[in-house]
């Protein structure tokens, strides 16, 4: 229990940090807890990108912080015409990109394209999830795969680790 309420406590001092699920509504609007729409006003001013993920998600993120990654994914737009792969990276980012505005109520509307690439409902919970820089909204069978394929990723990680530091060991003897 104190190591939550560590985890918790920090939170309230990192931006855009933590877990929670809500319903989608009827209108396809999800409702951001207080502390995120503080995030995003401090941040943005509740101007926001909301960007669909190759994961399967969408991410709501302020502006300078999706500018920058599209930057990085796109790089040289000089070589658009021979290169296959950046012009795919562009359409991607083009037809799942959208900007939108947090509403007073903390509510943000995900187009019905944007849900059906997620796999979210209307009338159905979704997991909103903290990522530093900004927030995803997640189908939650998705993001529990998601998360078995990190934990899963971790541990290979670890394994992978401690093999090279025994190796290391039987050589040093």
């Amino acid at each position: 229990m104190a190591a939550f309420a560590a985890v918790s406590e920090m939170c309230q001092v990192l931006p855009f940090c933590g877990q929670e699920k809500c319903l989608v509504d009827a209108n396809g609007r999800v409702r951001l807890t207080q502390r995120w729409v503080e995030d995003f006003l401090r941040r943005c001013g509740g101007e926001i990108v909301m960007h669909g993920l190759p994961e399967g998600a969408i991410a709501l993120y302020p502006e300078e912080v999706y500018q920058e990654m599209r930057a990085r994914e796109v790089g040289n737009l000089n070589e658009l015409g021979a290169s296959f792969a950046l012009r795919r990276s562009l359409r991607r980012f083009g037809a799942l990109t959208h900007q939108d505005t947090i509403t007073r109520q903390g509510r943000v509307t995900l187009p019905a394209p944007f849900r059906e690439y997620a796999g979210i409902t209307a009338g159905k919970e979704v997991c909103i999830v903290g990522v530093e820089v900004g927030v995803e909204i997640w189908n939650p069978e998705k993001f529990a795969a998601e998360m078995q394929a990190i934990g899963e990723h971790l541990a290979n990680r670890r394994d992978a680790e401690m093999a090279r530091e025994l190796q290391q060991e039987r050589e040093r003897i």
